[in-house]
């Protein structure tokens, strides 16, 4: 028996339909969560950068040099943040006859500023579930795998009469190889999801700071 024997390739070609869609399966979701993590990432440093921004805004002179440290990209929550909320107070203070014209001011701007961070939560957090879903099933599908390996191993066992090596070494290798998959998967989606949750609270965390501010200086 040569080395070939325990080759992938090898486990790869004596596998059936069930052990080659385990395979493709875990691949897929490999690769969609290494997608997911590279995007995100990357989402969240550009943030991080524009999170400095609104640092500087209280630093400025004016409300109109304050927006302008604010870069003035079209994804730039905290941009958004500040003219939704301008926004809201002059709409509000100009259209008093229509239905929120009862409600104050200040709830009216709260209102604005909570749907703002709402719908940047619900951006931040969109594809998150995707690594949360690879993370918790992926080993199980390389577990499955396992299970169907070693059956695969039985059937050979049975069939032959006997258990010589060439019949059962591509099924127990495949028994060996898939729950190493699933791991291989899952480790670095569970890892990712909870690094991109951290750095999505973050950012979360710098837009409620300036929706307070906001607050309390729109008003006036």
């Amino acid at each position: 028996m040569n080395e070939s024997t325990f080759s992938l390739a090898q486990i790869w070609a004596q596998g059936d339909a069930v052990s080659h869609a385990v395979a493709i399966m875990l691949v897929l979701m490999s690769l969609a969560s290494w997608s997911v993590i590279f995007v995100k990432a990357w989402s969240l440093v550009q943030l991080r950068r524009m999170s400095g921004g609104a640092k500087q805004f209280w630093h400025a002179t004016s409300f109109d040099a304050g927006m302008a440290a604010l870069a003035p990209a079209a994804d730039n929550p905290f941009r958004n943040l500040a003219e939704r909320g301008t926004e809201a107070v002059s709409h509000h203070t100009n259209h008093r006859d229509e239905l929120h014209g009862v409600l104050g001011l200040n709830d009216w701007l709260t209102s604005t500023l909570r749907q703002s961070i709402d719908d940047t939560t619900g951006r931040l957090q969109s594809g998150l579930s995707v690594l949360a879903s690879v993370g918790s099933t992926a080993p199980f599908i390389g577990l499955f795998g396992t299970v169907w390996g070693i059956y695969h191993a039985l059937v050979g066992i049975g069939a032959a009469g006997q258990a010589t090596l060439d019949k059962v070494a591509g099924p127990v290798g495949e028994s060996l190889v898939m729950p190493a998959g699933g791991l291989a998967v899952a480790i670095p989606a569970v890892l990712g999801y909870t690094a991109l949750v951290r750095g999505t609270k973050a950012i979360l965390a710098s837009l409620k700071h300036l929706a307070h501010d906001l607050h309390a200086y729109l008003p006036t």
